[in-house]
Order: structure tokens, then sequence, then C-alpha cells
């Protein structure tokens, strides 16, 4: 079953949701769930869009792949599902949360707070095969979520960008930095945390973007039990 996207979003992609190619990628979606262990559930595959309705987005956080290990994924970027050991990425985010803002650290790893308040949680590929990183790509995701990245840069209110990593860092030949904040540093993967991640303070700058475009500074502190 094809899932729903939330009624604002459909809106904004209406184009993108009746195009050729994301119909296809539907179809090579439902045929690797009948062959194959996908992640996410296909009922969680838009559960940024719902968490963070379009005109409520005030930081988009671009991932790459959902995780790709039993019960991780979950439709949000760099989350994992309450109950699950956080991984080593998103465990170097809390760390440098912790030493930017000084945060405590949760005793979880779901993010789902976060995309309450307004952080879209985005990945640029929806799905991918159970232990096969990078197995959806090129199959239609990075077209429509590159589409989700020119939208957010379309509305009105002031959005900061936020692009981890040299991948991530490509889509911003999609948004207007002269409106718009952007904020980069290196991935916090293991592999490159200590290459410039870690003393980034992303945190604090992407608040400082905020309220140089008179907005509120962002809440980051994430609830003990999620």
């Amino acid at each position: 079953m094809t899932p729903v996207i939330a009624s604002s979003w459909a809106r904004v992609l209406a184009d993108e949701l009746a195009a050729p190619y994301f119909l296809e990628l539907q179809m090579f979606l439902e045929q690797e769930r009948r062959q194959h262990m996908v992640f996410p559930p296909a009922e969680d595959v838009f559960a940024a869009f719902e968490m963070t309705p379009y005109e409520r987005v005030r930081v988009l956080l671009l991932g790459q792949d959902p995780y790709h290990d039993e019960g991780q994924a979950h439709g949000l970027c760099f989350s994992v599902r309450p109950g699950v050991p956080p991984p080593a990425s998103l465990r170097n985010i809390f760390r440098e949360l912790h030493d930017d803002l000084g945060y405590k650290i949760p005793p979880h790893g779901c993010l789902a707070a976060w995309a309450h308040r307004g952080v879209l949680l985005l990945n640029t590929s929806l799905t991918v095969r159970a232990h096969a990183a990078a197995s959806h790509r090129g199959r239609g995701w990075e077209r429509f979520t590159d589409a989700v990245i020119r939208k957010v840069n379309e509305k009105s209110d002031p959005v900061v960008f936020v692009l981890w990593g040299r991948p991530a860092q490509q889509k911003s030949c999609y948004i207007n930095a002269t409106r718009h904040a952007v904020v980069t540093a290196p991935h916090p993967s293991p592999l490159s945390a200590y290459r410039g991640f870690f003393g980034s303070r992303p945190f604090s700058a992407i608040n400082r973007a905020l309220g140089e475009r008179g907005q509120d500074e962002f809440d980051w502190s994430l609830p003990d039990t999620p």
C-alpha cells in the first residue's frame, strides 16, 4: 500500500506526487517490499512530513539514507525509535549539542520532539533495503527530496538549512542563502566527526541565524521519555 503524505505537503508537492517518476518509484517500492525487508515501514516513510507541516518548518536538517538495521528507522533523519540504542552519528550529535549549548544527553535517540517543534528531519532517500546501505539511491527519491528542499526554499519565512557532510552540502544550490540561512559542518559520523564536526557548534549557529532573522531561538531539549 502506498503511504499517504500529510495534507499540507500534498498540496505543495502535488506536481511531484503525480509525476511519472514518482509513480515508478512507488511501484519499485511495492516490489521491494514483496521480496525484501525495507526500512522504514511503509506507514513511517513520510513521518517527517506528518510531524512537521510545511507551514511550520523552521529548520531543515538533511540526512542521507535511513538506518538500515532492524528496528531503527522511523522516517526521521538521524532519529531512532524509542528503546533503540542511538547509533554512533546520533551519539556524536548529542555530544556536540551538550558541548555547544549545555543540554543534557537524553536517554534515548528519538528526535520526534524536534520534528514537532519545526525541524524537518529529511533524508535524501526515504527508504532502504535492510542491511544494504544506499540500496534505494537513484530510484527517484533524490528527485523528490530535491523538490522538497526547493519548496522549503520558497517559504516566505526564513528557514535555517543544516547541511552536514559533502553530499548534503551539494544541495545548497537549491537554497537562496540571502533570504535563508545555511549552516554547514562535516558529517557527524565516526569517520568525520573528529575532522570538524566536533567543535562546529551548529546548534548555537542555528539559533543565532534564527535570531538574526527576527525569530525565537529553537528549543533543542529532548524529554526523558519520548
